[in-house]
């Protein structure tokens, strides 16, 4: 039905809609459904071209039984978390979608699940467990997951109470990202253009080299100097509130 979870049978007439190359929106009209439904039922079982319909309604089953065992761990209670009035069911499934637009960027899965529930969390950073109780995994994945996406500047590690570190995202969090994007189309630039005098100057592999390296210098540059004007425009700086006078902390001369 419209607005619950997707029948098997809706499911098989999604893998007959991308056997036939039908578009998400397509598909999504034909069974009443919003689109961004059926990108994430989807992208979150094999993409179009491993979609089977009837090992996703199985996986769908077992996540929802995993779901109803682990919600709340035997003899523990879970943490209370002011909702602000918002519709928990909305929220989790913005959250999937969310989650299924990071891994259409390129973010592997569960980088992406942890991205975007970093994302919707009011207090801004959570600790390793309560990712793992939250995305209902195991806490080696939340730790190799951290590792990567430390590694790419896309999470930043606090120390909270007592011995325990917390995760999250800050304000500066895409500017990082950015650079840090810029820097590796840079390096694939300039490691082109050492490939121009070994292939031999003029010759068809190095005019590609050629042509590729000026192509990614000229991205590169762009993408460094947007970061820095929309982190200069639209981020607070250190030392000013967030109207853009001078904060408590300024030097008023």
């Amino acid at each position: 039905m419209p607005g619950g979870r997707l029948t098997q049978q809706e499911r098989r007439q999604i893998a007959l809609g991308l056997a036939d190359g039908l578009a998400y929106a397509e598909i999504a009209r034909r069974l009443g459904r919003p689109t961004s439904t059926i990108t994430r039922e989807v992208m979150r079982n094999g993409g179009p071209a491993a979609y089977r319909a009837d090992l996703a309604h199985r996986a769908t089953e077992r996540r929802a039984h995993r779901r109803r065992q682990t919600s709340v761990p035997r003899g523990a209670k879970a943490p209370p978390e002011e909702d602000h009035g918002r519709d928990a069911e909305a929220v989790r499934a913005y959250e999937e979608t969310l989650t299924t637009v990071f891994i259409a960027s390129g973010t592997p899965r569960m980088m992406a699940r942890i991205m975007a529930c970093l994302t919707l969390t009011d207090s801004g950073s959570l600790t390793a467990a309560e990712l793992a109780r939250h995305l209902q995994v195991s806490p080696a994945s939340i730790s190799k997951a951290i590792t990567f996406l430390e590694s790419q500047g896309l999470v930043r590690r606090e120390r909270g109470e007592g011995r325990r570190e917390r995760y999250g995202f800050d304000e500066d969090i895409w500017y990082q990202s950015m650079m840090a994007s810029a820097r590796s189309t840079a390096q694939i630039a300039e490691t082109s253009r050492r490939g121009v005098g070994l292939m031999g100057a003029g010759t068809p592999a190095a005019t590609r080299l050629e042509n590729a390296a000026r192509f990614l210098d000229f991205v590169a540059e762009t993408m460094i100097d947007a970061a820095g004007k929309a982190r200069e425009i639209l981020l607070p700086q250190p030392g000013t509130a967030s109207d853009g006078s001078p904060g408590a902390g300024a030097d008023h001369g």
